[in-house]
């Protein structure tokens, strides 16, 4: 019997040929939000690994929406142009079948920090910083920029931004986009009961703090109607008073009639006060918990590293998917290392077929 990993599953519109899913791994390599060399060898090594589904970088929609000056973007012909660039050449290497989607996003308060080899954090004088913006007027931390607070006619141009984006993502060859809704980037400063304390129609209940979630869920459908859409989401904030599962099943329904076909199920990164009971799988059962209330496919993210974690997960049906990313770092040749290790298909290329063999017997000796 074939792995529950390596089952095929559609999403939306979309068949992919196995449960593997590279989640989107920042690289902080970009130049004004253009992928680069860098980019065009990660992204060929990942259309090779073995994984079915393959997420690109949290991508900005706007140049003050980057983490830092090396993050990517879709807000100019040139950002377009390098993506494409990228894409192509991976698409030429790639196993069959495999799947390349993009996560759009805006780093909200979160924006204007050093790469994160560069110490992280806030951007100082001298370090070209930007001005930041977000939910409400408070900052991330201490010693953190104080965000502007939108007003509902800026909102409204974010969102735009975020069409635009979309419109170039499907122009420039993607078959998915992400929304990040995770980590505390702008659309979870919205979604949360603590970034957000607007009183107007943005803020207050739960139906008011996913409104922007679901207007930008709206653009994106209609800018780039071919692609099939997720969403990366925080589910639990892990700090008292804090957006949690139960809102988060409610949210992950209402995206779900508005087009979305999954949900990666991540959490924190809103709050330097969060605790994360950090360990392996230690997000599987918020997926799982996502899955039963919502009844959406999930994917579960988060220290899952062993091919036998990832299958359980499956086959235990905790989640529809399972999406690494340090473990692809380390091995970018991981979803061959988990066919070999569970009697599945590995699927190298014809020049590196010969590698096959030795790769079982690393497997069987292991």
């Amino acid at each position: 019997m074939t792995a529950a990993l390596f089952q095929p599953i559609t999403l939306g519109n979309l068949d992919l040929p196995n449960r593997i899913a590279v989640a989107p791994m920042c690289q902080y390599s970009a130049n004004d939000g253009c992928a680069t060399d860098w980019h065009l060898q990660h992204w060929m090594n990942l259309a090779m690994s073995g994984a079915g589904m393959v997420t690109v970088e949290m991508t900005n929609v706007e140049r003050r929406g980057r983490i830092s000056h090396g993050c990517m973007g879709l807000y100019t012909d040139a950002n377009e142009a390098a993506a494409r660039r990228a894409l192509d050449a991976a698409r030429r290497v790639a196993a069959p079948g495999t799947k390349f989607g993009v996560q759009i996003a805006h780093a909200g308060r979160k924006a204007s920090c050093r790469r994160p080899w560069e110490g992280g954090g806030p951007l100082q004088q001298g370090e070209d910083p930007w001005p930041i913006i977000s939910a409400s007027a408070i900052a991330y931390d201490d010693g953190w920029q104080t965000p502007h607070a939108l007003t509902d006619d800026e909102i409204h141009e974010v969102v735009d931004h975020f069409a635009k984006a979309a419109n170039r993502a499907e122009r420039a060859g993607f078959d998915f986009i992400e929304l990040h809704g995770a980590h505390g980037y702008l659309i979870f400063q919205f979604l949360s009961p603590l970034s957000n304390r607007r009183e107007d129609h943005w803020g207050g209940s739960l139906e008011n703090r996913m409104r922007f979630a679901l207007e930008v869920t709206r653009a994106v459908r209609k800018a780039a109607p071919t692609l099939m859409l997720g969403m990366r989401l925080s589910v639990k904030e892990w700090v008292d008073g804090g957006f949690d599962l139960d809102e988060a099943v409610k949210v992950a329904n209402a995206l779900e009639a508005e087009g979305v076909s999954y949900i990666c199920c991540s959490s924190g990164g809103n709050s330097p006060l969060q605790k994360i009971p950090s360990g392996p799988l230690y997000q599987v059962h918020l997926a799982e918990a996502v899955r039963k209330g919502a009844g959406i496919p999930v994917r579960a993210v988060g220290l899952i590293t062993e091919p036998k974690q990832a299958e359980d997960v499956i086959a235990e049906g905790r989640a529809d998917m399972v999406a690494l990313g340090r473990a692809f770092l380390a091995d970018p040749r991981w979803g061959w290392r988990a066919a070999a290790s569970l009697g599945a298909e590995i699927p190298a290329a014809p020049q590196l077929q010969r590698s096959v063999t030795t790769m079982r017997h690393w497997v069987v000796s292991a």
